[in-house]
């Protein structure tokens, strides 16, 4: 059997609240190996959209499939488990828990190990534990000295703000993903840091062979990394195709701007 076309693929996706639709007939796809940046002002539908393919909110209609399977009605882990990781646009982290442990916690998802196994300390469980650390410390040593440079057994809570939305896509790269999800990845950063991010994202394509999916705010970065721009407005795509061209549709400036764009 051939591989699916499309790695990802939504089709006429609709999601609302009572009254409100954050979503209404959307559609587009993510290819394997693309970097696809979501644009569009507050309130659009972005991270609706996301929650929605994670199996956080089921649409209330439409389908998504991933790697031709349709994986509506999903629960996030078992999204997780296919090979979609995500970060938020608030960072989620368990502060408590040193920065190795939250990176290890991605790989829950790729357990086999029960709570008899772990009890009684079987040969088996010790292995995997180890395989999982190992795989945390692969995940965080891709970006560098930004994480690797604090003590592993340090609180997440030690980290500074940027180096926790490092460590919260650490724990994505942890789950082993064909496709990551980031949302607003660049939120709180300064310039030199949005930048050094903006690179880790083309890494993240170019050294790890993964697809990413990315909601962003800062055009910079859109322009930087991306292979297609798609636009939503109320929930709707107003807008498909290389960044110039998103970018100079009438539509996307008048979402942004709120007025006819002149011509």
């Amino acid at each position: 059997m051939s591989a699916p076309e499309h790695l990802l693929e939504l089709t006429d996706v609709a999601k609302h609240f009572g009254g409100l639709y954050a979503l209404s007939g959307l559609s587009f796809r993510v290819d394997p190996g693309e970097i696809v940046s979501v644009i569009g002002p507050n309130g659009a539908g972005k991270s609706t959209m996301f929650n929605v393919v994670t199996g956080l909110y089921g649409p209330d209609d439409g389908g998504i499939r991933f790697r031709g399977a349709n994986i509506v009605g999903l629960a996030p882990n078992q999204v997780t488990r296919l090979g979609i990781a995500r970060t938020f646009q608030t960072v989620h982290l368990f502060p408590n828990m040193t920065i190795l442990e939250n990176a290890m916690v991605g790989q829950h998802c790729r357990t086999r190990s029960g709570v008899v196994g772990s009890v009684l300390g079987l040969p088996s469980t010790r292995r995997e534990e180890e395989r999982i650390r190992a795989r945390a410390r692969e995940s965080l040593g891709f970006f560098g000295s930004r994480l690797a440079g604090y003590r592993e057994e340090q609180p997440a809570s030690a980290l500074s703000y940027a180096n926790r939305r490092r460590l919260e896509m650490a724990r994505a790269l942890a789950t082993d993903p064909a496709l990551v999800m980031l949302d607003e990845p660049t939120a709180g950063m300064n310039p030199r840091e949005t930048l050094e991010l903006r690179d880790h994202i083309v890494r993240m394509r170019d050294e790890l062979g993964l697809t990413v999916l990315v909601i962003e705010h800062d055009m910079r970065v859109v322009r930087g990394v991306s292979d297609r721009v798609v636009a939503l407005d109320y929930g709707r795509k107003i807008a498909e195709g290389s960044y110039d061209e998103v970018a100079n549709d009438p539509q996307v400036i008048e979402a942004y701007l709120g007025t006819k764009a002149a011509g």
